[in-house]
């Protein structure tokens, strides 16, 4: 817990009780990450902010959130705006309620945030895990996290507090399949033998038994060809670590490029410059030379 790197610290209010946290991300993306290049010669593909209007790349500070309505408003929103919306205390997790755990439909559950205790004493932390523990039961809590407010499920998962953002029940689609309509039951012997079927592959579920074999197989991949080489494998190009914006850099290549191409021209020039100059320079024939010529 101590090496995780926590998002913001604020505190659990409950009643009178208040429990300071650290909120830390609970999980991370395992997957291989790709971006997009020329096959031709492996270089990054970049995009720019380009407004639409007047062709200019943007830079992030000049850029705002818009709405678009369905009749074709656009309607567009600074931060002053968004801060004006009504919204719970940054860094306090308001406790609502608690409800049984099992009534929690999981399809609501959206992303996992540890709760790292931040006190001296932690007691009212574990306090607080244990007895939702005990009781079987979910917290539900409002979470501000990136200027929004969303409803959460707080819990207790081996002593350890973990918050669940949980999506509005507007935001989870109505399953309605006609295929589905007037569909005959199963019958008693078809339910039975699935029944069986199901007793017989049923197992204790333990995450660790399964692994991703199609990340597996790709890092095989990706080792096999950086090792064989050939011409789909190209020496990266390093990348600035001055943290200069994408504009900077491309502005320097693009003087690099002028340079080249202003001295690519000059060079001819300079040639005939320098023989004209050796003309010039080049001792006059005698009267005798010119004769014996």
């Amino acid at each position: 817990m101590g090496s995780m790197r926590s998002i913001w610290k604020g505190s659990i209010a409950f009643g009178l009780v208040n429990v300071p946290v650290k909120v830390c991300s609970a999980t991370e993306d395992h997957d291989i990450k790709f971006h997009q290049v020329h096959a031709k010669d492996g270089g990054r593909i970049k995009y720019n902010r380009v407004c639409t209007e007047c062709g200019n790349i943007v830079q992030y500070a000049d850029i705002d959130k818009a709405y678009d309505s369905a009749d074709g408003i656009r309607v567009v929103l600074t931060d002053d705006d968004f801060g004006k919306l009504p919204a719970a205390e940054k860094h306090e997790i308001q406790v609502l309620q608690f409800v049984p755990t099992e009534q929690i439909d999981p399809i609501l559950f959206e992303k996992s945030y540890f709760l790292e205790p931040d006190s001296s004493s932690p007691r009212a932390y574990v306090l607080l895990a244990t007895a939702l523990e005990v009781s079987d039961r979910t917290a539900l809590v409002y979470f501000t996290l990136r200027q929004r407010t969303r409803l959460a499920a707080m819990r207790s998962r081996d002593g350890v507090l973990v918050i669940q953002t949980l999506l509005w029940p507007d935001e989870v689609r109505v399953a309605e399949f006609p295929s589905l309509d007037d569909v005959e039951k199963p019958k008693a012997k078809e339910l039975a033998m699935a029944q069986t079927l199901v007793d017989s592959m049923a197992e204790d579920f333990d995450p660790t038994e399964f692994t991703d074999e199609y990340q597996t197989q790709l890092r095989t991949l990706i080792d096999e060809a950086i090792s064989s080489g050939g011409k789909k494998v190209f020496p990266t190009t390093p990348v600035d670590k001055g943290g200069e914006d994408a504009e900077v850099v491309d502005l320097v290549a693009a003087l690099q490029r002028s340079v080249a191409a202003a001295e690519q021209k000059a060079a001819p020039a300079k040639k005939k410059s320098a023989r004209t100059a050796r003309k010039k320079d080049a001792p006059k024939p005698t009267s005798s030379e010119r004769k014996r010529a």
